[in-house]
């Protein structure tokens, strides 16, 4: 931004300011179009240079400035990139416009190809049938159960609540738009969503029908309706960045109006929210307090005498300001909750339930404080059409980094966290005691009594943690990670329960990839830690290990441990706790110039295979029901596998989304693959099906078996659909607070997101569908992701943080399905990374389903994904393309293509053997 100085500028200023910067834009765009050709080219280089020029002489004078003066030119500048990049609203058939246009741009759809994604051609569920309506009926009260146990109590001050008075003012127009879920995939059925005001009511609570009535009347001025837009229109709209919404001006709230609802009562209800959807990130001021809200909180703090703050949000907001006002005495998350969230909340604040809720990540109140927010956003190369980030905090990743960098300054600590990981309140108390404690070498058990010595029923969450001894400058660890965790059943008052938490010792191991490639228990003191949260310890108990200990290979596969992402490491400084400050994460000098290496890496011809090319087209009498229990590698699958032609092979591989096709003439039936987390659902047009909290709610009742029942649930109504596939859960890390879809995965650690996943996923597989864990892996922000983004980490991370939760569902729940992730790990795109999807998932682990990839876009091709173990395209848009770049890698790769193809289709065709389609 040129001739701006640091002086402290007023709103409108900078308004001017964008306007005439913008008609000078256009000025000039118009000039150079009026030029000749040759001409045209050298004004566009010439200002090209010119803006490079002009940003180095800025970063000159910025060095030059003071501290204090340089702070305030980069608000500034900040606030005028703001203004200028303000999106314009966009509504109605503009948006529907707009859907077809990214369609054409984003995928090279066809028109055809459009009307088949618009119209769901392909998605024949049957959801009026009597099972499926009393599937779905069952789904509905598994939602509401979830609810129930993830909503959060964070903040209780003089047990505030539950509500003495059961009459409350309900403030904010976020509270006539709750958000039950996010946008995409993510969204489910909201068509039977129960309103807040009707959860109040349900719940034995009344409302302040003249306050609830000004609201109607503001909200129907700012647009504010009783529903929020999901599915693709709230992710259109996010691509646009138009899903932040605010507070108007308390204008409306005078003397009077205020006065009226004192009269009624002095509990006041806030509702703060932040849209989360597929497609776009937050932004960090949409974390924080805008200027309207805090001026809502500030009037009705100061006017109220028990405030209630109501957070319905995805994301990890800011949320300090609940400790300004004397007030504010309670806080309620209840993230996006479902379309039975507002009964769960209602009934939480009459005492009809007992919260037991436990948030899944860190409060901060500052989010930038973050060291993954340094390496957020949006990072282009100038030689390369891809986008890229770096992983520079390592493992160091919520609570890891917070507990690690504050170890011995608990002051420190207390100034930048408000809630730690694991944290939630109860309106009861509980006592623990620990009856039993074994440690060894092999395994750690753990007896632990809780008992309800309050007044009423409640559920209480055990967590157990350990802390591993830390060598300066050997392996990095976190000065405390999460092990395992127990719910109690419901306790009465004077109840108890015993509660048995154990691991095995090597999971407190450590990823050495400077040496031993291989995970190692470095010699010493471990910590074992029983606590309600990862800050609150009740009980620690020692483990001495006198002999370090290195596990060389996967103790269920026997496949040797070795670094595997070397590639992926790229030239990142990354943080180590030996030296905080040299190694703390910055972007302000970081190259946008790949690596020649990395150039080279996307322009190179892929080798022919060796492979000897397989028999096609043969006549052997087989059926797929002849392989039904036959091992992967049975002589008898070739036999099968020789029937097919290539063509049926290319076909059934492009042509993977949303479903599998039929081959009649070998018995091989179709299927049907459905989103999405939050219950079934289809991008383009509406499904009437159970909808259920986003993942992060569901993670937050730290209930495995609640997961475990609704898994169950979506597994028996996908069986009375006529579903056999559930593209879910989504077990992506909340690697910083501003992730678009942190709503849609569970936890920013990965031991809770493993364990919830493979509960979720026995739960649907034991009714005899494919449960596809995604998105494999490192996709976790949203920002780039679909026009290719290179993820730059080293290999602890990689393991430790980022493919545990996958590790963990692989081994506890031997799902049959798997979607690659958009993300490009080092130079290769995971669905066409063979070392991620072979040598890892398959042999490394022991994975024997499917991999789907995500949704296509132009950098995914099917050529790529088949000789890597990626078997399916999710591509509704531009199959036929696919199918062409399959003939023609055929002609340059007859073998390895063929072979690629067949083995694609036939992982594909054991894993339907194991569905319900195959019972007796």
């Amino acid at each position: 931004m040129d001739n701006f100085n640091t002086k402290r500028v007023k709103k409108s200023e900078i308004v001017q300011k964008v306007k005439e910067d913008k008609a000078k834009l256009r000025a000039r765009k118009q000039e150079i179009k009026a030029l000749p050709e040759a001409e045209r080219t050298a004004a566009i280089e010439q200002d090209k240079q010119l803006r490079k020029e002009q940003k180095q002489q800025t970063k000159m004078e910025l060095k030059a400035l003071s501290r204090k003066d340089r702070r305030a030119m980069k608000k500034e500048a900040k606030r005028y990139k703001k203004i200028k990049n303000r999106p314009r609203r966009f509504t109605g058939w503009s948006i529907v416009a707009l859907v077809v246009i990214l369609l054409f741009v984003q995928f090279g759809a066809t028109a055809s190809s459009i009307i088949d994604a618009l119209t769901g051609k392909h998605i024949t569920a049957v959801t009026d049938s009597p099972e499926a309506l009393a599937a779905r009926e069952q789904g509905g009260k598994i939602a509401e159960e979830i609810a129930n146990e993830g909503i959060v109590l964070l903040k209780n001050d003089d047990k505030q609540l539950p509500l003495k008075d059961k009459k409350v003012n309900v403030f904010g127009l976020a509270a006539l738009e709750l958000r039950y879920g996010g946008g995409g995939s993510g969204a489910g059925d909201t068509s039977r969503a129960v309103n807040l005001f009707k959860g109040l009511e349900n719940a034995g609570i009344s409302y302040n029908t003249e306050l609830h009535d000004l609201y109607q009347e503001v909200g129907a001025k700012a647009g504010v309706g009783s529903k929020a837009s999901t599915g693709v229109i709230q992710v259109v709209k996010g691509m646009l960045g138009g899903n932040s919404s605010d507070e108007p001006k308390i204008d409306y709230l005078s003397d009077e109006a205020i006065a009226q609802a004192k009269s009624y009562s002095e509990n006041a209800i806030i509702v703060i929210a932040s849209e989360s959807t597929e497609a776009s990130d937050a932004t960090a001021e949409q974390l924080k307090l805008t200027a309207n809200k805090r001026a809502l909180i500030e009037k009705v703090a100061q006017s109220f005498e028990n405030v209630t703050i109501v957070v319905n949000a995805g994301n990890a907001l800011e949320l300090g300001f609940v400790n300004e006002f004397k007030s504010i005495k309670s806080v309620l998350w209840i993230g996006t909750p479902g379309p039975y969230g507002a009964n769960a909340l209602g009934n939480i604040l009459a005492g009809n339930i007992n919260p037991s809720g436990r948030i899944t990540d860190t409060y901060v109140y500052d989010n930038s404080s973050a060291p993954a927010s340094e390496n957020f956003g949006d990072y282009k190369y100038d030689n390369l059409k891809y986008s890229f980030l770096n992983y520079q905090e390592g493992i160091y990743v919520g609570y890891r980094f917070y507990e690690t960098f504050f170890l011995n300054d608990e002051a420190g600590y207390r100034d930048t966290v408000l809630y730690p990981y694991g944290h939630g309140l109860s309106y009861t108390d509980f006592e623990w005691k620990v009856l039993n404690q074994s440690l060894s070498e092999d395994k750690i058990e753990l007896q632990v009594e809780v008992k309800n010595v309050g007044d009423r029923a409640g559920k209480d969450v055990v967590q157990v943690y350990y802390s591993a001894p830390y060598i300066a400058g050997g392996i990095e660890k976190s000065a405390i990670e999460l092990a395992t965790y127990a719910k109690t059943s419901l306790l009465e008052a004077g109840q108890s329960e015993v509660l048995t938490l154990s691991f095995a010792t090597e999971e407190m191991s450590s990823y050495d990839m400077n040496v031993e490639e291989a995970y190692v228990l470095d010699q010493g003191t471990y910590s074992i830690k029983v606590a309600r949260n990862v800050h609150d310890i009740v009980a620690s108990y020692d483990l001495e290990l006198a002999d370090k200990k290195v596990f060389k290979q996967d103790k269920d596969t026997g496949t040797p441990y070795e670094n595997r992402f070397e590639l992926a490491k790229g030239e990142v400084t990354y943080l180590s706790r030996n030296d905080w400050e040299k190694t703390y994460p910055s972007d302000e000098n970081i190259s946008h110039k790949a690596p020649q290496n990395v150039v080279d890496a996307f322009s190179k011809e892929p080798e022919a295979s060796t492979m000897e090319m397989p028999t096609v087209g043969a006549n052997n009498g087989l059926v797929l029901e002849d392989l039904k229990g036959l091992a992967f590698d049975d002589p008898k699958w070739n036999e099968f596998m020789d029937q097919f032609t290539l063509d049926e092979m290319i076909d059934y591989v492009a042509n993977g989304a949303y479903r599998t096709m039929a081959v009649e003439r070998l018995g091989v039936p179709k299927t049907l693959l459905m989103d999405g987390p939050a219950g079934f659902s289809y991008f383009f047009k509406p499904i009437e099906a159970a909808s259920y909290p986003s993942e992060i709610v569901i993670a937050a009742t730290w209930n495995n078996d609640l997961a475990y029942q609704m898994g169950e649930a979506v597994g028996k109504e996908a069986r009375a659909y006529g579903i056999q596939g559930w593209y879910a859960p989504g077990m992506n890390i909340h690697r910083t607070a501003q992730g678009g879809r942190n709503f849609e995965y569970f936890s920013e650690d990965p031991v809770l997101s493993g364990k919830m996943a493979a509960s979720m996923i026995n739960g649907a597989e034991d009714q005899g569908i494919i449960a596809f864990m995604k998105h494999f892996a490192l996709n976790d922000q949203e920002t780039n992701a679909r026009s290719g983004n290179l993820i730059w980490a080293n290999e602890q991370a990689i393991r430790e943080i980022y493919l545990k939760p996958f590790e963990i569902t692989v081994k506890e729940s031997s799902p049959l399905g798997a979607m690659s992730s958009f993300s490009i790990i080092g130079t290769k795109w995971a669905g066409a990374n063979s070392v991620l999807l072979n040598d890892v998932l398959r042999k490394e682990w022991g994975f024997d389903g499917f991999v789907s990839s995500d949704a296509v876009f132009g950098f995914m091709k099917a050529p790529d994904a088949v000789v890597a173990g990626n078997d399916l395209m999710l591509d509704i848009m531009t199959p036929s393309k696919n199918e062409k770049l399959l003939k023609q890698a055929y002609k340059k790769d007859p073998a390895g293509i063929t072979n690629g193809v067949r083995t694609s289709v036939q992982h594909v065709l054991y894993t339907i053997l194991q569905t319900y389609l195959f019972e007796k």
